[in-house]
């Protein structure tokens, strides 16, 4: 129930914002990839992961297939990285991961909270969203 809410909560903040076009392809497919993303690192990794878009990524259609790139990352790269103790909590230390639009695209990592910086036109793959939670 309380996933449901969660899901529920975060498509109408994230449709607010957005024209019709961008709210059609934020139900059809960023909120289910999101929620694979969260879905994979829960099982694979045991802890839970919330996926958070800043405002600014809600009314371009670019930034939004980037955002769903990034949830696809997550749910392919996270399976395969946890399967030692050590790499679990190396992934398990982000409980958010935020998607934001920047000039550059950029991967960062602070307190608990991962930053996937877009561009618009491309996104920093699993790779190195590990590679900077491994230090």
């Amino acid at each position: 129930m309380k996933r449901i809410f969660v899901t529920l909560s975060l498509f109408i903040s994230m449709t607010a914002l957005a024209g019709k076009a961008e709210r059609e392809y934020i139900k059809s497919d960023v909120t289910p990839a999101i929620a694979a993303a969260e879905a994979k690192v829960k099982a694979s990794c045991g802890c839970p992961l919330k996926f958070t878009m800043n405002d600014n990524v809600l009314s371009s259609s670019n930034d939004l297939y980037q955002v769903k790139h990034i949830a696809d990352a997550v749910t392919e790269g996270a399976g395969p990285y946890c399967n030692d103790a050590a790499s679990k909590k190396a992934v398990c230390q982000m409980k958010t991961l935020e998607v934001v639009h920047g000039k550059e695209t950029a991967f960062s990592f602070k307190g608990d909270k991962g930053t996937a910086t877009t561009d618009g036109n491309s996104f920093q793959g699993w790779d190195n969203m590990a590679k900077e939670l491994d230090k």
